[in-house]
This record gives C-alpha cells, sequence and structure tokens, in this order.
C-alpha cells in the first residue's frame, strides 16, 4: 500500500528536500509551505505521517499537531525543530505528536523515523481492513435471512447485543448458533475484546476445567507449568460456550460460582482472580427437560437463559434456501477458484424440497461438494451427492411457490452477506433409501393407478406397497429407467438397486 507523507515547511526548499529523499523509497509526499496550507490539506486529504516544522509564522507546529488530532487521529506527527526548541518538541511529544527530529535533518534519520512511523501504518490500516471483514461477516447484515422467521430472530438480537445480558441460544445442530454468538459480540460494547468459543460436549471434566479456568504448575500430572484459561484470556470480551448442556454437573457448579462472584480460581490454586466476561451459552438440548431429570442443574438453567435466542431448523425457514444457495455457490466457487453460471432447474428443486436434517451446514457441504465436483460451470444432478439424489421430501404449497420463482438459472452476481458458521458438531442425516412415505400417495408426482389396485395395498408391508408404485411408474413411461427416477425423485442408482432387490 502507498504510504502518503504530508510535509509543512515554511522553507519550501526544505519541504522540497524532504519530499524528494522520502519519494525515492516509495513514499507519496505532499508540500504544504506555511500552517494555513498545512491545515487546508488535512481537511482535504488522508494522511498516514505528517512532518512539520515546530516554528512558523503562521500556525505552527502545535497548531497543526491539534488539526491532526482533530481531523486525522491515526495520523503520525513528526515535528521538526531547531536546537533551542527541543523543550517545545518533547511537550509536542506529550501532546501527541510521534517525535522529534532536530535539524538540521540527517536524511538517513529521517527515512528510518518515517519508515517506522509507516509500519505503524500499515499494521493500524490493517487491523481496520480485519475490523470491517469482520463487522461484515458477523454483523447482522451477514446473518442470511429474509424469511419472517429469521427476520424475527435478526431484530431480537439488535436487542440483545448492546445489553451486557448473559445469552442462551438454542437450536439444532447445524443451524448457526455460533453464528449468531460472534454476531452478539461484534454488535455489543465489547467488540474490540477478545470473542473466546469453547465446546462443552468435547471435553472431560478435568480437561474442560482447565480450559474454562486455568491451572497452576503441578496441579496435575501433565501441568509443567501455569497456564491461563478461557475465563482470563476473554477478560473484559465474551466468552461463548457451545453445547453446555453437555457440561459435567461439578463443572456446572464451579461455573454457576464464577458466574455469582466474577471471579475465578485456576486450578490447583487458592487465589481468586476477578474477570469481566460476557457468557453467551448454546446447546441443542432440551434444558428444561435435563433440569427435570437432573442432569443440569436448575439454578445454572436460570443464570444463563437471562434472555434466550431460539434459532428454527432450515426446514422451517425454506423459503430463504434460495438465498443461502446463492451465497454458498458465489462462496465456494471464488474459494475453489470455480466459475459456475447457473444451476439446473431440477437440482434447484431439490435443494428447495430438501429435508435437511443437518441444517445449514449439511446444506453448506452439499453446495460445496458440488462446487469441487462440477466440471461445466453449471450444477446439476451429475454434481450432486447421493444424500441428495436419494433423499425425499415431499413439496407443499410454500415450496411449489419457490420452485415457481426459481425457475430461471440463477444469477450469482449480487452479495447478500455472511452465511451462519459451520458448528463444531456433526448429525446423522435421517434421509432414508425408502422412496414411498405417507404423504405420497397423495404427492402431484404419484402416476395414475386404478382405485381398486391402490385399496388393494392398503394394510400391505411397506415394501410391497413401493415395489407395486415402481412397478406402475416403470409401466407409465414405457419402461424409461431415467424418466422412472425423475417421476419418483429418486436417483437413478437408487432405481437400479430397487429394481434388482424387486426382481422387477
Amino acid at each position: 500500500m502507498k504510504i502518503r507523507v504530508l510535509i509543512v515547511d515554511n522553507e519550501p526548499s526544505l519541504a522540497e528536500t524532504v519530499a524528494e529523499a522520502l519519494q525515492r523509497k516509495g513514499y507519496e509526499c505532499q508540500c504544504a509551505f506555511n500552517g494555513v496550507s498545512g491545515c487546508e490539506a488535512l481537511a482535504k486529504s488522508e494522511f498516514d505521517v505528517v512532518i512539520t516544522d515546530l516554528v512558523m509564522e503562521d500556525i505552527d507546529g502545535f497548531g497543526i499537531l491539534r488539526k491532526a488530532k482533530e481531523l486525522q487521529p491515526n495520523a503520525k506527527v513528526i515535528m521538526m525543530t531547531g536546537h533551542g526548541s527541543i523543550p517545545s518538541a518533547v511537550a509536542a511529544m506529550a501532546n501527541g505528536a510521534y517525535t522529534y527530529l532536530q535539524k538540521p535533518l540527517d536524511l538517513k534519520q529521517l527515512r528510518e523515523t518515517v519508515d517506522k512511523a509507516a509500519e505503524l501504518a500499515v499494521l493500524r490500516n490493517e487491523n481496520l481492513n480485519l475490523r470491517q471483514r469482520l463487522d461484515k461477516k458477523f454483523g447482522f447484515e451477514g446473518i442470511v435471512g429474509s424469511s419472517a422467521a429469521m427476520q424475527k430472530v435478526i431484530e431480537r438480537l439488535k436487542r440483545i447485543a448492546p445489553t451486557d445480558a448473559t445469552v442462551l441460544i438454542q437450536g439444532e445442530t447445524g443451524t448457526g448458533k455460533e453464528m449468531v454468538a460472534q454476531s452478539i459480540h461484534q454488535n455489543s460494547p465489547r467488540k474490540n475484546k477478545p470473542f473466546v468459543g469453547l465446546n462443552c460436549g468435547a471435553l472431560s471434566e478435568n480437561i474442560l476445567e482447565s480450559e474454562l479456568f486455568g491451572h497452576v504448575r503441578g496441579a496435575f500430572t501433565d501441568a509443567v507449568s501455569d497456564r491461563v484459561g478461557k475465563f482470563e484470556f476473554a477478560d473484559g470480551g465474551t466468552l461463548f460456550l457451545d453445547e453446555v448442556g453437555d457440561m459435567p454437573m461439578p463443572t456446572q457448579i464451579k461455573l454457576l460460582r464464577v458466574l455469582e462472584s466474577g471471579e475465578i480460581t485456576r486450578v490447583g490454586s487458592n487465589k481468586s482472580i476477578k474477570v469481566n466476561v460476557r457468557l453467551l451459552s448454546a446447546t441443542n438440548r432440551n434444558l428444561e427437560q435435563a433440569v427435570a431429570d437432573g442432569s443440569f442443574r436448575a439454578d445454572l438453567y436460570h443464570r444463563i437463559k437471562v434472555v434466550t435466542v431460539n434459532l428454527p431448523p432450515l426446514r422451517e425457514r425454506r423459503e430463504d434456501i434460495p438465498m443461502l444457495v446463492d451465497f454458498y455457490v458465489r462462496l465456494f466457487a471464488e474459494r475453489n477458484n470455480k466459475e459456475i453460471k447457473a444451476i439446473a432447474p431440477s437440482i434447484r428443486k431439490r435443494l428447495i424440497q430438501f429435508s435437511w436434517p443437518g441444517n445449514i451446514r449439511q446444506l453448506r457441504n452439499v453446495i460445496e461438494s458440488m462446487i469441487v465436483f462440477d466440471i461445466d460451470g453449471v450444477l446439476d444432478t451429475d454434481d450432486a451427492p447421493d444424500e441428495l439424489l436419494d433423499g425425499f421430501f415431499v413439496p407443499d404449497s410454500t415450496d411449489e411457490k419457490l420452485i415457481e420463482q426459481e425457475k430461471s438459472p440463477l444469477l450469482l452476481g449480487s452479495e447478500s452477506g455472511n452465511a451462519e458458521s459451520n458448528s463444531s458438531d456433526e448429525t446423522d442425516s435421517d434421509s432414508s433409501d425408502n422412496i414411498i412415505d405417507a404423504h405420497f400417495v397423495s404427492a402431484p408426482a404419484t402416476p395414475s393407478a386404478d382405485a381398486d389396485s391402490l385399496q388393494a395395498l392398503v394394510g400391505q408391508p411397506l415394501e410391497e406397497v413401493e415395489k407395486r408404485f415402481i412397478e406402475l411408474t416403470l409401466k407409465a413411461v414405457g419402461g424409461n429407467r431415467e424418466e422412472a427416477a425423475k417421476s419418483l425423485q429418486i436417483g437413478q442408482r437408487t432405481l437400479y438397486r430397487k429394481i434388482k432387490d424387486y426382481n422387477l
């Protein structure tokens, strides 16, 4: 990046000499030959470094320093001064100047000083860019979803974030609980402090306590040195406990004590340490039931659920699926250096109709898999994983409207915020090899058959019903297996296996 330097001095020859010396090192320089011009330059343009003479006739170096702090507080101000004005230069540093250089200038020293100031400017800009990316990724606009259910969640988050309330985030695995936790933190007064996450379900009791509270040397066999825990590390910021419902009972007792006292004690120590941490928790368990069966403390439950956020599963917000698909296609196409022009209507229909037992994580993984396997720039059945081809979900009226709206190829140009985070646990898919369920008989795609034939299937084993429907479908399409698979909404490989199993 180009570092911009403003040089302010009543002596044009000196200002130009300084500019020439710095331009040779790649700095972009602008000169102002009096204090008034210097202030005007600060008002019109942004600078990373300001070099100003201390003694000037109209507005002196102190005036330039004040103006820079007012208009560009991140700029580094370097004072140039004669020998007799050194005490004044030191006073300027006390008022916010970066450093001072004594005249006559040593150009080598000048370049070294500006180099150090420039390093700080680069670091500042990198931190600013990182902060902006975090704001974009974890801001509320980064939670993809236009459905009524998600808009309700976002409105709730906007009210929660500015407070210091303890929050319990509830939802099935894969619904984006950590993403929501990060959004709360990123939109809170603690956003410039650490966000620290810990999965309580992945650790044993002893390790979990050490991770939470830290330990001292010799506390246990492998404790060869002192260790700071998550609470200490998150001091001033936010601590996110995922799967808090899986926390062992002894650890629950210690966590409750910390929340009530605001103090932690490292494992193996008797010294209390004061911490200031906002706690966010998440779980896919029914904690009320856990309290009832004695596996979770009632007092801790009420302590961590001052405010609750309930995330709906993807199957209950399927109107958000086209937007999520659009986002993930662009995300993974860019990440894998692929050009995706469109999504075939058949796959788009399946993405909307699929039951998504693994929620957003499963959708994310399916889209990434399709992007990886694509070779022609159009996502189609040849790119889709078996779970999408073999799964079945009967569309309702909402799905039909979405499919109608999505008939044209998906355009991948606009930006639509960020997606929810990839949660830490896995969920077993509940998609089945059976292509018939209780709703299939009345589904629009059901092949025609006479009433007596269908009535005869009542009370028969499900395999017999499935076999009969495959027979009827094959008959209706003249034995074309590809058409039959499409009609039954299953993969061709699944159909071939069924035909073999039923000796059709």
